[in-house]
């Protein structure tokens, strides 16, 4: 395959998928697992769907009685339900979270740090008018014009940032501060390289953001 105009072996080739599919395997995994939206791949997604081609293109080739169609037909099925729950899981946050993240996405647009692409952008700003459409029709113009007030920050709902999720640190990290929300002081820790522990999410949030752990 040809990348920028480059021409890889098929070991070359063999590489490259593997590392992709690896990085898309992590960044699934952290989305089912976060309980917030994280930055989308869709730079991985879109690589991903262009290898697809290329290895569909490849099976067409081979024999249909040939074992290693019929295997590398089930392990293409396994990277699509991989992309298509990605996608899926983060189309679920966008509509239990729509306020909350629109709010915080407005304000990351401006900085150039977005969590959404332009599709999923526009697919939450849809589903918040055709939430707040149906609201109005099936409750507002039920009671008197008086009170047909609509305040959608009274409708928003936030993650859980402060729920416990299971970690692996990809790399040593020294300095991370857990805050004790019984009042107490708050307790500073270190993660080696390697290790697995269970703490709460919001501590390491963005370290989860940058790849330094993985979660499990």
């Amino acid at each position: 395959m040809d990348h920028d105009g480059i021409e890889l072996s098929d070991e070359e080739e063999e590489i490259t998928a593997q590392t992709v599919l690896k990085t898309l395997q992590n960044a699934w995994q952290n989305e089912r697992l976060a309980p917030e939206i994280l930055p989308h791949q869709n730079d991985m997604v879109e690589c991903m769907l262009g290898q697809i081609q290329h290895m569909e293109r490849n099976i067409n080739k081979l024999p249909k009685t040939d074992l290693r169609a019929s295997i590398h037909k089930m392990e293409l099925n396994r990277i699509k339900f991989i992309i298509c729950n990605y996608l899926k899981t983060r189309l679920d946050k966008i509509e239990k979270y729509c306020i909350s993240i629109l709010n915080d996405e407005k304000q990351r647009l401006e900085s150039g740090t977005n969590y959404l692409t332009h599709s999923e952008y526009k697919y939450a700003q849809e589903y918040l008018l055709n939430m707040e459409s149906h609201l109005k029709t099936t409750a507002l113009n039920q009671v008197p014009g008086n009170m047909q007030t609509f305040d959608l920050n009274k409708l928003v709902i936030y993650p859980n940032l402060q729920s416990h999720v299971f970690l692996k640190a990809n790399e040593t990290v020294t300095g991370i501060v857990l805050e004790d929300l019984t009042g107490d002081q708050d307790e500073e820790i270190d993660l080696e390289e390697g290790s697995q522990h269970i703490l709460q999410y919001k501590p390491i949030a963005d370290l989860v953001k940058n790849g330094k752990v993985q979660l499990v």
